[in-house]
């Protein structure tokens, strides 16, 4: 790439001193002409760029010349930020690059940038592309939890990129609207945070910068460095309108093997989501009559033997975005149960060092989860309610930040308030304290309250978290404290125990390789667990001692020893466990991971202890370039102390995926599930066998997050004691078009 030469001293140092990286600013060229993102450096396009490279690799090896040869360049016209990495390999025919629907190519080989516009080590956009040109993108939140790595790739900006593999390695180049972005809008220069990355996958997965890290400090985004530039850039004030046209049919049936499937009508409805930046600071989204239905299946879960409701993560667009806003360390922001709403709109902002987030929504149906100390039960009200979720949060001292949070829902003859305060110290870069008190307000529709023996007046509770963590190279650990009253609510969260006190109690050791081991890290904990119900009656007593290598082929091997002793029912059981976990990808093409559990298990349905054996099963294959199978598996079973069986459960869920090309897939699902159980051994009646098999086959094409369209086919088939083989009980199509219009 020799007709590109360096630009400005600094990016000549910044190549040369990689220690001291960090505390360089660099100067961002201004662009004259115009640059095509083809994933071909051809021409003077970048001959004015910036020019840096990514040198060192912190991980595995900790700050270490990178194996390969990285360039990268940076060049801005007062709209766009352009990007663009040259990324030598010494053998190209080895390059992992598999087309995939965005966000999918992390395990790919892929360079990004790092953004903290707002250059206060707290929050920071990310964008990616793998030789391809396949995007990912996400946002990194600093100060969550006291955790450095909390990341979030369900945020989508609309951007370009492409990538083109050549002979020396691979080239790709990114066009960034500044109008995706956030940041102050200040007269002259933008100083912003900016780290380089690239990951390069082969026997080891090493990370390359072009700046070092220091694994002693817990925070990334107060390592990386600092772009100066942007001259008369402001932030966007643009306004983005996704009108959208949604058509189903379902057909159902009352009884399957009895009544014949009932032809539903055919529904067409149009709706309107509108984002506007009303300031530089402060961005306004809308919906209107959303189509807020899960357009991808959710992965399968296996419902066997649990005592709480499952969790299945937020996926709809409207919710994701500046999801991190209303993030706290007790759950009590949950946006799916948030179930099928007539309108919503969300503002969300930064001004300086205050965050603030608010949400409402006229919900046609109220979803409810009621917890208790040893399970929880879930049901949905055929009435509307009004939801509502606000949130402030003001940073000072690095990243130590105080907020409030509040949350409501109103509906006939139900509410549920909840509010509270949130701090997190930071006391320097090993040690912080989190800490968060809420109260909760609650009334159930008397029918409700009599069905799930919930109380019949108003009643309230309190819920408290408080932490404190230390995280340094070579040691980790702190303590927490949970306290849940009986009577605490988060109707608009995911909160499904209560009435207990908790204290976790944890410390480890890592272990990092000198550099001639075969192995690459060792990672040992010790985490102790106590909880005590409201009257101080032990609930749950845990020890659980873990041991993890990560080593050869991308290999991680962890094993965890649990004893434990668990009330149910008024009864304390003593149980010992036995949980092993392995990944591996023995080819570029191959990842395989397997999850065992073997031990002492309650059997909840019927207050007695078992034995529990279960092997989880996880294979991603890479058929071609364009075709990726994806197999999750589960087995589990339950027996007597005497070896008499109570169940046995498998559940498959298969996923084939044909990339026809960028932005566009078709993709076949398949999920079983077959339960066979031993009704002499249960005390309430159960089916002695249930079988459930789903399909779905989806075509997407994305032009962008925004423009996109899908057109699926899907059913579902049953079978238990009074049927006589697996007979479908629903199906439908559908179809979603949705158009990004940026006036």
């Amino acid at each position: 790439m020799s007709f590109v030469r360096p630009h400005l001293f600094a990016g000549l140092c910044l190549a040369l001193a990689p220690g001291i990286a960090s505390s360089i600013v660099a100067d961002i060229p201004r662009l004259e002409g115009e640059i095509k993102v083809d994933g071909v450096l051809s021409g003077g396009e970048w001959s004015d760029a910036l020019r840096l490279e990514l040198n060192i690799e912190t991980d595995p090896a900790e700050n270490e010349p990178a194996p390969v040869k990285t360039t990268a360049f940076l060049i801005e016209d007062g709209e766009n930020l352009y990007v663009a990495f040259a990324a030598d390999d010494p053998n190209p025919d080895v390059i992992r690059a598999y087309l995939r629907d965005r966000d999918s190519a992390w395990n790919d080989d892929h360079v990004g940038i790092i953004l903290d516009t707002y250059n206060d080590e707290r929050r920071a956009f990310e964008f990616y592309a793998n030789p391809l040109g396949v995007q990912m993108d996400k946002t990194r939140d600093d100060t969550a939890r006291g955790n450095s790595w909390n990341s979030d790739d369900s945020w989508d900006a609309i951007w370009e990129s492409a990538g083109h593999i050549n002979d020396e390695g691979y080239i790709v180049e990114m066009r960034i609207p500044l109008s995706q972005l956030r940041f102050p809008d200040i007269d002259g220069k933008k100083t912003w945070g900016y780290d380089l990355v690239r990951m390069y996958p082969r026997d080891r997965t090493h990370k390359l910068s072009n700046h070092s890290k220091d694994r002693n400090r817990s925070c990334y985004l107060c390592q990386v460095g600092k772009l100066e530039g942007l001259e008369g850039s402001r932030p966007s004030r643009d306004i983005e309108i996704v009108p959208t046209i949604t058509a189903s049919k379902n057909d159902t049936t009352e009884d399957p093997g009895l009544d014949p499937m009932q032809s539903g009508d055919a529904e067409v409805e149009a709706g309107l989501t509108a984002r506007w930046g009303v300031t530089p600071d402060l961005t306004a989204n809308i919906t209107i009559n959303p189509d807020f239905s899960q357009v991808e299946s959710d992965v399968a879960q296996l419902d066997v033997n649990n005592q709480f409701a499952l969790f299945y993560p937020e996926k709809r667009p409207f919710f994701l975005e500046g999801a991190d806003y209303f993030t706290t360390p007790i759950e009590a922001v949950f946006t799916r149960t948030v179930a099928s709403p007539d309108f919503g709109g969300k503002l969300t902002g930064k001004k300086g060092d205050n965050t603030f987030g608010a949400f409402a929504a006229q919900d046609a149906e109220t979803n409810l989860l009621f917890p208790g100390l040893y399970s929880s039960d879930t049901e949905t009200l055929e009435q509307s309610n009004t939801a509502f979720v606000g949130r402030y949060s003001r940073g000072f001292a690095d990243t130590s930040s105080i907020g409030v949070l509040v949350t409501a829902r109103d509906g006939d003859g139900y509410h549920n308030y909840v509010g509270g305060l949130d701090a997190r110290w930071k006391l320097n870069d090993q040690h912080s304290v989190d800490f968060q008190h809420l109260r909760s307000d609650t009334a159930y529709p008397e029918a409700t309250a009599i069905d799930f023996e919930q109380p019949l007046q108003t009643f309230s509770g309190d819920a408290t978290y408080l932490a404190y963590k230390y995280d340094s190279r070579d040691w980790f650990g702190g303590v927490d404290y949970h306290d849940r009253d009986s009577g605490f609510r988060a109707d608009s969260g995911f909160v499904g125990q209560v009435g207990l006190k908790r204290a976790i109690a944890r410390l480890g050791r890592v272990i990092y390789d000198s550099g001639d081991s075969w192995w690459d890290e060792i990672r040992t904990s010790l985490r102790v667990d106590r909880a005590v119900d409201e009257e101080g009656e032990l609930a749950e007593h845990k020890w659980t001692y873990r041991f993890g290598i990560g080593g050869p082929m991308q290999s991680w091997f962890q094993i965890a020893l649990v004893d434990a002793r668990e009330r149910e029912e008024g009864v304390l059981y003593d149980m010992n466990r036995l949980r092993a976990y392995a990944e591996f990808q023995p080819t570029s093409g191959l990842q395989f991971a397997i999850l065992a559990i073997v031990g002492d298990q309650i059997d909840y349905a019927n207050d007695r202890l078992g034995k529990k054996r279960s092997i989880e099963p996880n294979i991603s294959w890479n058929l071609s370039r364009n075709l990726l199978l994806r197999l999750r598996g589960v087995y589990s079973e339950l027996e007597t102390q005497e070896g008499e069986k109570f169940f046995d459960a498998s559940l498959a869920d298969t996923r084939l995926t044909w990339q026809c090309y960028l932005g566009s897939f078709l993709r076949l699902t398949i999920q079983y599930q077959d339960i066979e159980r031993d009704p002499d051994l249960y005390l309430d009646e159960e089916y002695a066998r249930e079988q459930e098999i789903g399909r779905q086959l989806l075509y997407s094409y994305k032009l962008n997050p925004q423009t996109v369209f899908f057109l699926g086919y899907s059913d579902n088939h049953i079978n238990d004691d009074s049927l006589d083989d697996l007979t479908i009980s629903d199906r439908s199509w559908f179809m979603k078009i949705g158009y990004a219009w940026t006036p």
